[in-house]
Formats: structure tokens, C-alpha cells, sequence
């Protein structure tokens, strides 16, 4: 096999465009490597489906390929947020198994640490391929990965230290007894609160509140030692998003619930959905503001955004969903419903000052 090269690639303005075979071959590497770790195709997105994320202004990204003989063997991904003040860098490497050993996964976190300028922290969550054996626990208290993986003795050399595990979760579908399930959430709510659903762009209405609630995910879900810092959201950046996500074949289906004394959206749930009807469905991101929950808000709002998906996108296989194994709240709703554990990822953390 020949030497090989790491090069930063163009991020194309469309999927189609003259410049994008780079960014295709980057994200077909990075399905394969997913495929391989956690033993399914259900967790792959297709070039055109990742693109609108890379080509987010609020969040820069840059992607870097390894290449042996011309050939795209590996990719790193670096992403930060915009602004001055940014001191963290959320960085992924993916190499394919043939290449492995021979230097191009330390080559690829060295581009991918060195991306922005000024970065003071590197976050990567890295899938587990091991489910037996020796076991590193989270210091959350909560899961654990495998000690003696390539994976952990790789991101342990590389200066990092698990700070959280996640848990990969799956729903089969269709979902039996899912009118009763919705009847009986609505019952456990109360009076208070009323679900609004829709598909694709925000509607004006609830623009600001949904700016309020895309903030709140970034400080209000649980982090443990990562230190994620906070993503501000605003009614405009809300618009300019949805406004990419129009060339996105995927759809963004959304259930927020109304706290009807105020006015205001206090909790929301989307569902990321491919738009071939054998594919899995993402579920991106469940919130309950914290001064509204004990009021069993996280199932109605998981249950009547199951429901609005059947409604509009019916004959998915399954939701995926991730989840910070501390955050019981959540994963109990999940369980309740029926999602099973199938794989696992650790959050890792690495000061580079």
C-alpha cells in the first residue's frame, strides 16, 4: 500500500455540484465505519441529507480527507461555533478498517484539533465496538465503555478522557396501541398544556419561542464534564435554518407543547425523517424546559410526535434516538414506549491548553 495524504476538502454548495465528489466519498467512509460499529444500516444518512449541517454559518465545519493511492480512505471532521469568543471544537474521525495502523487516525485528529484558531477544547463521541470484557466507567455513574478497545486505547493516547456515554437507542415500528398511548399522556398532562404539531418550516407564531427552546437544549440537557458551551439561538437563526433544510431530502417533524396560561412553547420533540419509507427515522431532540417538568410533558410530546409521524410519513421500520445514560427521565419515557439499547457511544473530552 502507498503512503497516504490528509487534505482539507471543499464543503460544496450543493450536492450536485462540479466540486462535491470529495464530500460524498467523506460521508460514504463515515457510513461505512457506522455500519461496521454498531452492526446496522439504519444509522447511515446519504451525502445530500448531511449537507445542509455543513453548510450551517452559525456552526462552522471543516472536513479533512486521507487518501492512499488518490482514494478517500478516511475523513476528520472539525465543527465549532461562530464568533470570537468560541473555545470548543467538536471533532469526529472516521478510517476504514483496511487502513487502519498505520498513522491515519492520529494524522486526521492532529488536522481536525488544529481547524480553528483559538480552540481550548476538543469534545469527540466515538461509537463502542466492544460489549464484553474489562469495562471504564462514565464519572457520571452512569455506563460504561470497553477499557480495552482499539477505540479507548487510541483516544486515551491521544489525550482524551471519557467524560459521559450515550446510549444508542431503537423503537420498532409501527407502535401498537399508539392512540391509547397519546389518550393516556394527555390525561397524566393536564389542563395546562396543549400540543401543537407541524412539518418542515416553523411556523411565525412560534419562531421566538423556538429560538428560546434550540438555546435551552444546549444548557439544559445533561453534559456531565464535557462543558458544552451554550448555542444561542434567534428567531432569524430559526428562519435561515429552516430556509437551508429546504434541498434537504429529509423532513424535520416537530410536536411543542403549548403552557397555555403563558402562551408559550415550553418543551418540543423532532423527529428527522428520511424520505424513503424502509429507511429509520432520527429522533434529533426531545426538551422540557426544567421550570415545566414533573408534568410527564417528555411522553406526550414523544407519543403525539409518533403519532403525527405516522400520520404524514408512515412505514418507517424505526426511531433511533441517543441518550445520556444519566438522564433517566428520558430513557424511562423510552423504555416505556419499547426502545431497546443497541449500541452505546463515549463522550470524550480533551483540553488543549
Amino acid at each position: 500500500m502507498g503512503a497516504f495524504t490528509i487534505d482539507e476538502i471543499v464543503i460544496p454548495e450543493r450536492i450536485d455540484a462540479p466540486d462535491a465528489g470529495d464530500f460524498v466519498r467523506a460521508v460514504e467512509v463515515g457510513n461505512l465505519v457506522a455500519v461496521e460499529t454498531y452492526g446496522t444500516a439504519e444509522i447511515t444518512y446519504e451525502p445530500a441529507e448531511e449537507l445542509s449541517k455543513y453548510l450551517d454559518p452559525y456552526q462552522p465545519h471543516r472536513v479533512f480527507v486521507a487518501r492512499v493511492d488518490g482514494v478517500v480512505v478516511g475523513r476528520g471532521t472539525a465543527e465549532t461555533h461562530r464568533g470570537d469568543e468560541a473555545d470548543t471544537s467538536w471533532v469526529s474521525t472516521q478510517v476504514l478498517p483496511a487502513f487502519r495502523g498505520r498513522g491515519i487516525g492520529r494524522a486526521l485528529v492532529d488536522a481536525t484539533e488544529t481547524a480553528f484558531p483559538g480552540i481550548r477544547k476538543a469534545i469527540a463521541y466515538v461509537a463502542g465496538t466492544e460489549l464484553a470484557g474489562a469495562r471504564l466507567s462514565s464519572p457520571t455513574g452512569f455506563g460504561s465503555i470497553a477499557a480495552d478497545a482499539r477505540e479507548t486505547r487510541f483516544l486515551q493516547a491521544s489525550g482524551y478522557r471519557v467524560e459521559q456515554v450515550e446510549r444508542l437507542s431503537r423503537l420498532a415500528l409501527p407502535l401498537d396501541g399508539l392512540d391509547d398511548l397519546l389518550t393516556d399522556a394527555r390525561r397524566a398532562t393536564g389542563g395546562d398544556y396543549r400540543v401543537h404539531t407541524w412539518t418542515g418550516r416553523t411556523p411565525d407564531r412560534w419562531l421566538e419561542d423556538r429560538a428560546v427552546l434550540a438555546t435551552r437544549m444546549s444548557t439544559d440537557a445533561p453534559t456531565a464534564g464535557l462543558e458544552e458551551p451554550e448555542n444561542v439561538w434567534t428567531a432569524q437563526r430559526i428562519r435561515e435554518s429552516d430556509d437551508r433544510w429546504e434541498s434537504n431530502p429529509r423532513s424535520r417533524i416537530v410536536a411543542a407543547a403549548e403552557h397555555l396560561p403563558s402562551g408559550r412553547l415550553v418543551g418540543y420533540s423532532m423527529l428527522s425523517v428520511p424520505r424513503e419509507a424502509h429507511r429509520a427515522v432520527d429522533q434529533w431532540a426531545t426538551l422540557v424546559l426544567r421550570e415545566h417538568r414533573g408534568h410527564r410533558l417528555g411522553m406526550l410530546l414523544k407519543v403525539a410526535n409518533l403519532a403525527h409521524l405516522a400520520e404524514v410519513s408512515p412505514g418507517h421500520p424505526s426511531v433511533l434516538t441517543f441518550n445520556a445514560e444519566e438522564n433517566r427521565p428520558m430513557l424511562a419515557v423510552n423504555e416505556q414506549l419499547g426502545f431497546v439499547a443497541i449500541g452505546y457511544e463515549g463522550a470524550w473530552r480533551k483540553d488543549l491548553t
